[in-house]
């Protein structure tokens, strides 16, 4: 995938700087990973080879070389100067929202947001019977008004979430949700809220409401292991990091620690650890990560959202494969304070919830940058989207939809572009949005440049662990990616930045034409869980085709969103992922919302639901 490339000659390939690439002439070129597919004593011997001191750079090589790496980043001319961290000009004000002052606190925010929804009508939605209705997942709302009209209590949901954690935990082999679950904390917390319902005095619509928290964001009393088996070690935790100490000045109930793929540093969820949690939609598919947990619970309707980390496509993968919502915001919309991964560049605390309605009032508490990104990244306004403006339809039928078409197809299972394509198709005929064809160059080279930052950045906070030992207790996938992420030296890292502003350019020259870029969130359906995977496995093939529209949201740290708009023959859910302008995430709510309500009759019951409220 080349937007600039001069010629191929003996000396080194030069490119022309980003602004003078003719972008109209730039051909896609599909781009495939080349790598083995791992499992048992296979994996075991290729990972003692590339931690071998003689033989494992001679592999690593040979990968690099293989998936044109080396070529790209060592044998080419990039004049554009590094960009460390992502860089925006100033962004026009977003139409239709309400501002968030981030000085006032989440309690007041999410009262701000609410007045900007639909009034709540429950009628229908705790008597209807009729199966022929779509298939709707209880809202934060929907909790709300039951326990204010007294359906039911926090405490008596409580037992109900404590009864189907329990029965995932005992399945075999061992499927676990939550890597760290206290029944007693649990009902402890729900005693209070009871109470404040009973005192007539909830503290927000999110009192009561019940919420997971990825294992790799402190949350008291859990430890943080990153799903590890040896991090809490290392790094105990002190305090809630701020984004649960938002959610749980608001009341939120807090169910435990969610697992993961280990330390993040995958897109499937396995993790022999602790078990592979499994898809609520078929059990012998993954659920996506590194957020695993997280989608798993809110797609089998345990908990209303939970809180992931996306460094990597982490938050929208899982939520595509399990057919919830995943909102990744913008690089630094969120404080990071108290993630395991706080000082990289890619990375973001982000919601996961069952509605787009949800992803709004959760994003109102969690938002709010920390004081150094204010200064640095100078973030425009917090804002939510006022879906009951008179001029909202008139805002949705201005909306101009990017897509790149080769890219967008480029998939094993036209099933997955062509859902998505219809969702797009239908949204522009009934608001009369418009679609905009847009080419995006060297997007394997924005791949490229993704992994040696997430890499290098992963690797740097791991290495002091890493060389006094540590290795051996992870898992072999984990140290597979470790030593490749090892290999790259400060000049990769360097020559990966420089790419980072080419391939901004790009992006913000396509953001003069359109208001949102659309993609599928991953190339296929949830993948199957193969029997000899459960005690490891390396598919950097499958990874690469769930990871493949993913990279925008973390190089350029664009928000995104993944909204659920189908599914395959086999009912597997498929998302469509909208990425928006740098800090536009009211505007991306407002699209997605749409998007959602259009789309709600093509969603699928899991097949390991609990229908708590109906309970």
């Amino acid at each position: 995938m080349g937007g600039g490339s001069g010629g191929r000659g003996k000396g080194p390939r030069a490119m022309a700087p980003a602004e003078e690439v003719d972008v109209a002439a730039v051909r896609y070129r599909p781009a495939e990973l080349q790598a083995p597919h791992l499992t048992g004593f296979p994996l075991r011997a290729f990972v003692w080879l590339l931690e071998s001191p003689l033989l494992g750079p001679l592999v690593t090589s040979l990968l690099k070389k293989q998936n044109n790496m080396t070529q790209m980043l060592q044998h080419t001319v990039i004049p554009e100067r590094p960009m460390f961290y992502p860089e925006y000009p100033p962004q026009e004000p977003e139409q239709g929202v309400l501002t968030l002052e981030e000085d006032r606190g989440p309690v007041d925010r999410v009262e701000e947001a609410l007045s900007c929804l639909a009034p709540y009508d429950p009628s229908g939605r705790f008597t209807s019977t009729d199966e022929k209705n779509p298939f709707l997942y209880w809202k934060i709302r929907d909790f709300a008004y039951a326990y204010r009209s007294g359906i039911t209590t926090p405490s008596a949901v409580a037992e109900l979430v404590i009864a189907g954690v329990e029965e995932w935990n005992n399945k075999k082999p061992p499927m676990p949700m939550l890597i760290h679950f206290n029944a007693n904390d649990l009902r402890k917390q729900a005693v209070a809220s009871t109470k404040r319902f009973e005192q007539g005095s909830p503290i927000s619509v999110l009192d009561g409401i019940f919420f997971a928290v990825k294992d790799d964001i402190d949350c008291l009393p859990y430890p943080s292991k990153s799903a590890t088996t040896f991090f809490d070690e290392i790094r105990p935790v002190e305090k809630d990091a701020v984004s649960v100490s938002r959610l749980r000045k608001c009341g939120v109930i807090f169910i435990g620690k969610a697992n993961m793929h280990e330390l993040g540093l995958g897109v499937t969820g396995n993790n022999p650890n602790y078990g592979t949690v499994r898809n609520p939609h078929s059990i012998d598919r993954y659920t996506g990560g590194s957020s695993s947990g997280p989608a798993a619970l809110v797609s089998s309707g345990l908990c209303s959202g939970a809180i992931g980390t996306d460094g990597g496509g982490s938050v929208r993968i899982p939520s595509s494969l399990c057919g919830v919502v995943g909102l990744k915001t913008t690089f630094g919309r969120t404080d990071m304070t108290g993630v395991v991964c706080d000082a990289g560049t890619v990375e973001v605390a982000s919601p996961l919830t069952s509605s787009v309605e949800d992803s709004v009032l959760l994003y109102s508490a969690l938002a709010g940058s920390r004081p150094m990104d204010k200064l640095t990244l100078r973030p425009s306004p917090l804002c939510v989207p006022n879906l009951v403006s008179s001029e909202n339809s008139k805002i949705l039928q201005s909306v101009k939809v990017g897509k790149y078409t080769e890219w967008f197809h480029d998939v094993p299972d036209n099933e997955v572009s062509n859902t998505c394509e219809d969702a797009l198709n239908l949204l522009c005929s009934t608001f009369g949005c418009q679609i905009e064809e847009i080419i995006l160059p060297e997007l394997e080279e924005m791949r490229t440049a993704h992994l040696v930052s997430i890499g290098s950045e992963a690797f740097s906070d791991m290495n002091a662990h890493y060389q006094a030992g540590r290795r051996t207790e992870m898992t072999l996938d984990t140290r597979a990616s470790l030593a490749l992420f090892k290999s790259f030296t400060s000049a990769d890292y360097v020559a990966s930045q420089c790419l980072r502003r080419r391939i901004m350019y790009y992006h913000m020259e396509a953001f003069k034409k359109v208001d949102v870029i659309a993609t599928p969130t991953t190339g296929m359906t949830a993948p199957k869980i193969p029997p000899s995977a459960l005690k490891g496995e390396s598919d950097y093939v499958v990874s690469a085709k769930l990871m493949q529209f993913i990279f925008a949201g973390n190089l350029l740290g664009l928000p995104a969103i993944s909204v659920p708009v189908g599914h395959d023959k086999q009912g597997l859910p498929i998302g469509l992922q909208l990425i928006g302008r740098p800090w536009g995430e009211a505007s991306l709510l407002r699209v997605a919302s749409a998007v959602e309500e259009l789309c709600l009759k093509r969603r699928n019951r899991p097949s390991t639901f609990y229908d708590i409220l109906k309970t």
